[in-house]
């Protein structure tokens, strides 16, 4: 299966033969209308149908680049780095079931995050940047967390910097310190000029993906506890039907919850049955949370 999935992607279609080349020629990919990946990942789930996997694969490469690009500033050739989301992107098409009711999108991101996160954590140095699943958080934070704080990127931080980072991780002081000053210079500027195919230079701004042509559910989630927390729901929310969703919603998320009463006139059911569905909604939720966050440290390890 494997192998069936690496042939879908061809030759000519990698980003190591011309990142320009490659990302004009992915943007012509449409993304599937929700009915028609649905189809695609039951005809290859059931029958192992490559042409379906190739078909769910090319409408998602333009996911993969967008978060490639948000790893840009770890010094590594980007088209490595796409490539590796690549193969990310193709395990989550092999395990993703359509089933469950949520888009390939959402499961494939953390395939695609921890594809580029393990290719970057072998690559960027000799010596291993983090074993535990905090100390990979520390290195994939730790730009970000400078840059909210204001804290100077030129040698060691300030104490109070160092404390703040170190509680806001759930790592060590010292660990802060020791990775900073592995890391320190590393950062790329948006600004910072580029050579693609020979084509002269250009700034890496350039190369970002158009918000417009992606999903918003594809948004790139952040790697801090509370917005992965967020994107844990949000993927967990599409698991529900409509009205669930609605009613969940309405009653536990919405900051003035409506009271059975005013949802039990809105949908036309009694107040009883509104709150058996709530209930029944907020169970599938976690049950649904608790896979995916189960999913997404297994991963992260």
């Amino acid at each position: 299966m494997a192998n069936a999935l690496t042939t879908t992607m061809g030759t000519a279609l990698t980003p190591e033969g011309g990142l320009s080349r490659y990302l004009a020629e992915i943007r012509k990919f449409p993304m599937l209308p929700k009915d028609e990946e649905f189809m695609l990942a039951k005809r290859f789930k059931e029958h192992d149908d490559t042409e379906a996997a190739q078909k769910m694969i090319t409408s998602h490469l333009r996911l993969v680049a967008k978060i490639a690009m948000g790893y840009r500033g770890y010094g590594l050739p980007i088209g490595e780095v796409i490539s590796e989301g690549n193969v990310g992107l193709m395990q989550a098409v092999r395990k993703f079931d359509p089933d469950k009711g949520f888009r390939l999108s959402t499961y494939a991101m953390w395939w695609i995050r921890a594809a580029i996160q393990e290719y970057i954590l072998r690559s960027w140095s000799l010596v291993k940047m983090g074993t535990t699943a905090a100390q990979k958080r520390l290195f994939f934070n730790l730009r970000k967390i400078k840059g909210q704080i204001d804290a100077v990127d030129d040698g060691d931080l300030k104490q109070k910097d160092i404390e703040h980072i170190a509680t806001k991780l759930g790592v060590k002081e010292e660990e802060v310190v020791s990775m900073n000053r592995r890391m320190s210079g590393g950062d790329n500027s948006l600004n910072a000029p580029m050579r693609v195919d020979g084509e002269g230079s250009s700034e890496w701004q350039d190369w970002l993906i158009d918000e417009d042509a992606i999903n918003p559910e594809m948004d790139l989630v952040e790697t801090d506890e509370y917005e992965m927390r967020m994107q844990l729901l949000e993927t967990a929310m599409e698991s529900l039907n409509e009205r669930e969703r609605t009613i969940l919603q309405e009653r536990r998320l919405a900051d003035k919850p409506k009271t059975l009463e005013q949802l039990s006139e809105k949908f036309g059911v009694s107040r009883e049955r509104i709150r058996q569905i709530e209930v029944r909604a907020f169970e599938k939720l976690q049950k649904m949370m608790k896979q995916l966050d189960a999913e997404a440290h297994e991963m992260a390890e």
